[in-house]
């Protein structure tokens, strides 16, 4: 097929030898099929910022740290090199949680980088080569709903120990080969600890893949493991080792407002009551 603008200039540089056809169309990007050498991987190309139709980039993008003091204040005052290092930082972000996840033991597809706004990465394909289906498309027995469940909470466990939410997981952002779900799209990466939309997001989800797989196995509709680890990883214990039960009891301790407010106005009158006695103190002198 022809080569897509964006591309071109990998394939002159010797970084892809041949573009084989078209993947998909998203919403922040397209995805070809490529040969780079022997190697059959797959070139994710970022569409511009004016043309994706992901528009809360904002709260996805707090609490990311900026290292370099000038691109820090330029993004800050909207220039357009400030926007140009904006889209380069998202882009940079799918490629630094790709390579983080992984060493967490995350199932992810390998990066090999990111040149001029597009990603190189390994095409997950099933062991005949055929490309693997997104997990929507996937119809479970009720033993394989389970299993595979277990798997991606597992994996959302392991990524927030790294200190990461994927922020956008659906049924549409996995895929499953042979060896069960691969978690992909993660340009939108939240830090759980600096980002004050991290905890809904983590819970959406974490119930976005429980309520997909209780379609085969009911019972998962019961599970809390949302509930579960957050409470955890706020305790400091949540660990790669932690055992999850999916269970999670609310507490039962409703606030005493009025008590709440006794104690407030308690210590109001103590600091009146000290204030006054400085005042008569210096009266005194």
């Amino acid at each position: 097929m022809k080569i897509p603008k964006r591309i071109q200039p990998l394939v002159e540089e010797g970084l892809v030898d041949d573009v084989l056809r078209q993947l998909m169309s998203g919403k922040e990007a397209s995805v070809y099929v490529v040969r780079c050498g022997d190697d059959i991987r797959c070139a994710k190309v970022y569409k511009d910022v004016d043309k994706r139709s992901f528009k809360q980039a904002v709260q996805y993008q707090e609490g990311r740290k900026v290292r370099n003091s000038r691109r820090a204040r330029a993004m800050e005052k909207g220039s357009k090199f400030g926007r140009d290092q904006q889209e380069e930082a998202w882009q940079n972000a799918e490629v630094d949680a790709l390579y983080k996840l992984a060493a967490a033991g995350v199932r992810v597809p390998e990066p090999y980088g990111c040149f001029s706004g597009v990603l190189l990465m390994e095409l997950v394909t099933d062991s005949e080569g055929v490309v693997a289906p997104r997990l929507n498309d996937v119809v479970f027995s009720k033993e394989d709903a389970i299993r595979d469940h277990a798997s991606m909470i597992e994996y959302t466990k392991l990524m927030l120990c790294a200190g990461l939410i994927h922020g956008d997981l659906s049924e549409f952002n996995v895929l499953v080969d042979d060896k069960g779900p691969v978690i992909i799209d993660l340009p939108q990466a939240v830090d759980a600890a600096a980002n004050n939309n991290a905890v809904w997001m983590f819970a959406r989800d974490v119930n976005n893949m429980t309520n997909y797989y209780s379609q085969f196995a009911p019972e998962l509709a019961n599970t809390q493991y949302a509930k579960e680890m957050w409470a955890l990883f706020e305790a400091g214990e949540l660990t790669p080792d932690t055992e999850l039960t999916g269970k999670f009891a609310e507490s039962e301790h409703i606030a005493d407002v009025d008590s709440v407010l006794e104690e407030i106005n308690a210590a109001r009158e103590e600091e009146q009551e000290r204030l006054q006695r400085i005042i008569d103190a210096n009266e005194d002198c």
